[in-house]
């Protein structure tokens, strides 16, 4: 059976027990970075099992070939990435799809994601949501990508460079305008914090030096006068939601 194994975006103690024994228990383990991970199974006192993979953006055609040819065998792989879930923003999807293609056995471990983390402590609607992963580098790539979600409902979540944050917070904050927003820092660490505010005041914010660690950003999405502004909306849309929720009610599904 493949299984994907989420491991920790910050802090070590938030790998789960199931993730441990998957760990221990599987013969062989692919990685998005075998050094990282062995680091990892090292500090939990895991023996190195008896293969590791390098499954690694730019190599995941010929690891990905290795990996099912164990799975084949009746071996378990345990695919695991530096950070998060295998498949979100990191190698995974393609190795699921061809397994899943042939028949094979996949089976997730779950475990600590960033962008459910970031959008829970953002403050912002949670019913439903839209990640994006890394926006686009490109100044007009960027903006259209804002551009196509600037009608959207649903709170926008994103991973962003620190080196980037600056930038991406003036592109949201031109097309946008003063929409809520939250860019939340290093997670789960020592030195967590999440800045809160409109997006040209985190625009402003950030205008400087790039800050420390991995970044997060949360935008919210256009709101009930927005739509009806636009023509959106239809007598009675969105009214069984609460005052905080422009979707639909609490138990709606992202």
């Amino acid at each position: 059976m493949l299984h994907l194994v989420a491991t920790p975006i910050g802090n070590l103690a938030d790998l789960s027990p199931r993730a441990l024994e998957t760990l221990r228990a599987a013969p062989v383990v692919a990685a998005e970075d075998t050094r990282h991970t062995w680091q990892l199974l090292a500090h939990f006192g895991i023996p190195r099992p008896a293969r590791m993979i390098s499954y690694r953006e730019g190599a995941e055609e010929r690891a990905g070939a290795q990996i099912l040819e164990c799975l084949r065998a009746g071996q378990d792989v345990a695919l695991c990435t530096d950070a998060g879930y295998p498949g979100i923003s990191d190698p995974g999807f393609r190795l699921v799809r061809d397994a899943v293609a042939e028949g094979l056995p996949v089976t997730v471990v779950p475990g600590p994601s960033a962008a459910d983390v970031a959008l829970v402590l953002s403050g912002l609607p949670t019913s439903s949501w839209t990640f994006l992963g890394f926006p686009p580098r490109k100044p007009g790539a960027l903006r259209r990508l804002f551009e196509e979600e600037s009608r959207s409902p649903h709170t926008l979540v994103l991973y962003e460079s620190p080196f980037r944050i600056g930038r991406t917070l003036a592109a949201a904050a031109e097309v946008l305008g003063p929409r809520p927003a939250a860019v939340c820092l290093e997670l789960t660490k020592l030195h967590e914090r999440v800045e809160r505010g409109t997006l040209p005041e985190l625009a402003a914010r950030f205008a400087g030096p790039p800050p420390k660690g991995e970044v997060v950003l949360v935008v919210g999405g256009l709101d009930r006068a927005g739509r009806r502004a636009l023509g959106d909306t239809e007598d009675g849309d969105a009214e069984d939601g609460g005052p905080d929720d422009p979707v639909g009610g609490a138990g709606a599904l992202p």
